[in-house]
């Protein structure tokens, strides 16, 4: 790394678009604002899945807004500053309009990464770990080439407003129940982490979609963290080339997370 770029960032979960135009832009103005202040010490940046809270691309149209975020992604990778964008259970449809315009690297499953002899399985963790077996049938339901054709077939005004009307009313019914913690033995992605921990020891495993931000010893010397969201928490994680942690964007300032 670089002596004046030493971090790696990574957010997750901003579902631009929810719950409605006016807190989006509010929400998506913070970002913009925590990416011009993370930009002179970022190494790389990770956005880690469900960053708009709907996408699909047609062939010659996307969902209009988040004009601010795609071009400060941009600024970030005409700098020369890689961004890796992973696709969440909300955006899963992002084709190549995102990576071709914005120039990030695309992911659609975790990838290892190791920084400063640190292994990293980062990811947005839909999917992963034991239950959720509905889920799971309708992720690869929706991931099919033949659902991505007959929605393509679909005229966008209707298409994109079924959608959004969906993910309301996904959103309505989970109400607070992301917002609490339900032990490491019943927390998929934590018992996730601990099984492939013990397939293949890493330091670090990153995910969002939990929406609520976590940091929890899976073994002494490995840690699952959970990036949180930027609906309620605005919280991110920064690598210093030592260690990860988790910290809170307010108003123009940041802190360590307070557990």
């Amino acid at each position: 790394m670089s002596e004046n770029k030493k971090n790696i960032y990574f957010a997750s979960d901003f579902h631009l678009g929810a719950p409605n135009y006016e807190k989006s832009l509010e929400r998506e103005k913070a970002i913009c604002a925590w990416m011009d202040f993370i930009r002179p010490t970022c190494e790389e940046l990770f956005l880690v899945g469900d960053i708009f809270d709907f996408w699909f691309e047609y062939k010659h149209a996307i969902p209009k807004g988040f004009i601010r975020l795609q071009g400060k992604i941009a600024e970030f990778t005409d700098a020369g500053i890689p961004v890796h964008f992973f696709t969440g259970n909300h955006d899963m449809w992002i084709f190549d309009y995102i990576p071709k315009e914005l120039g990030v690297s695309l992911y659609r499953e975790p990838i290892e990464r190791t920084f400063n002899g640190k292994k990293f399985l980062i990811g947005h963790g839909d999917g992963l770990g034991p239950g959720d077996h509905k889920y799971k049938f309708l992720k690869k339901v929706f991931a099919s080439k033949v659902s991505q054709w007959l929605f393509a077939r679909v005229h966008p005004n209707l298409g994109i407003g079924i959608a959004n009307y969906s993910s309301r009313s996904s959103r309505a019914k989970t109400g607070t129940s992301d917002e609490k913690f339900i032990g490491i033995e019943n927390e998929w992605l934590a018992i996730y982490c601990k099984e492939q921990n013990q397939l293949q020891e890493r330091d670090y495993y990153v995910f969002g979609h939990r929406h609520l931000p976590l940091s929890i010893a899976i073994e002494p010397n490995a840690r699952y963290i959970n990036l949180g969201d930027w609906i309620k928490y605005h919280t991110y994680g920064v690598f210093d080339g030592t260690q990860l942690i988790l910290k809170t964007w307010i108003d123009s300032e940041t802190e360590e997370y307070k557990f």
